[in-house]
């Protein structure tokens, strides 16, 4: 059984400059919540109580957000704002929170193995809160990948069909179809160009690992960008034994990008928060 969630969080975020000058850019409102406190809502309603954060300098809001306030509790207590606290509170009473720091920015497979020592040896999601996935009136993206691997007990990855102009923003996949939007990873390409792209299923910011990735990552050489690629580590992990992509239920914004930010803040105002 999962129940541990790693959030890689210590990026710059220097597409939102200057408000990320001070401010972490998960930390940047969807309306009136964080981004990542979205993604720790999808990670608990999986099951995976246990977040861990791997963090980097000036990331310390991301620790008071999910943490008591006890100054403005006390200040709003009995009053109508205090509604307004319902939805973090709901999230401190059901999860636990640990944190450490990456000191170097050398890619995603870096951030995951810098987070080994708070998952241990054991099977992990993991959650990019830049990817904002949201599944109105059905289970989340991280809800449907954990009941596949306790069907499959392997790697997972969620992934989903782009246009070949995009195609350089991601990782991309090819394997065997095992219907039910569900592939055998034989082949896995960071950031190709269209025409070298061995499909155009990308993958997106959802993850389930098996502990033996964190060694494979030890062994990984710099790929990409000189960064340390998760997906090399992935596409070795394919080759050895299996790994699976999953073409999810529900809707990906890609908040990284300003435009993606636009366009899930109006959705969220118009689908979510105008509702509640």
């Amino acid at each position: 059984m999962i129940k541990k969630c790693l959030f890689p969080v210590a990026g710059y975020g220097t597409r939102f400059l200057p408000a990320t000058k001070s401010m972490p850019k998960e930390m940047l409102p969807l309306v009136n919540k964080p981004l990542v406190q979205y993604g720790v809502e999808e990670s608990i309603e999986a099951g995976l109580k246990e977040v861990a954060f791997v963090t980097g300098r000036g990331k310390r809001s991301i620790a008071d957000h999910f943490d008591i306030s006890y100054e403005l509790e006390h200040q709003i207590a009995g009053t109508g704002k205090e509604k307004y606290l319902s939805s973090i509170r709901e999230v401190l009473d059901k999860g636990t929170f640990m944190m450490t720091r990456q000191r170097e920015m050398k890619g995603l497979g870096h951030a995951i193995l810098t987070g080994e020592c708070l998952i241990g040896n054991e099977a992990f999601g993991v959650i990019l809160s830049d990817d904002l996935c949201l599944n109105k009136g059905d289970e989340g993206v991280m809800a449907q990948m954990v009941k596949l691997y306790n069907q499959f007990r392997c790697s997972i990855v969620a992934t989903m069909e782009v246009p070949a102009d995009q195609i350089e923003k991601y990782g991309v996949i090819a394997g065997e179809d095992m219907g039910n939007g569900l592939y055998r990873v034989s082949n896995m390409v960071e950031k190709p160009k269209p025409e070298d792209a061995p499909s155009n299923l990308a993958v997106i910011g959802r993850y389930i690992l098996t502990p033996d990735i964190f060694d494979i990552i030890r062994d990984t050489p710099p790929g990409k960008n000189g960064e340390i690629q998760l997906t090399d580590a992935l596409m070795t992990q394919a080759q050895n034994g299996c790994v699976l992509a999953y073409k999810f239920r529900g809707k990906r914004f890609d908040c990284g990008s300003v435009p993606g930010f636009i366009e899930a803040t109006n959705y969220v105002y118009e689908h979510i928060y105008s509702e509640e």
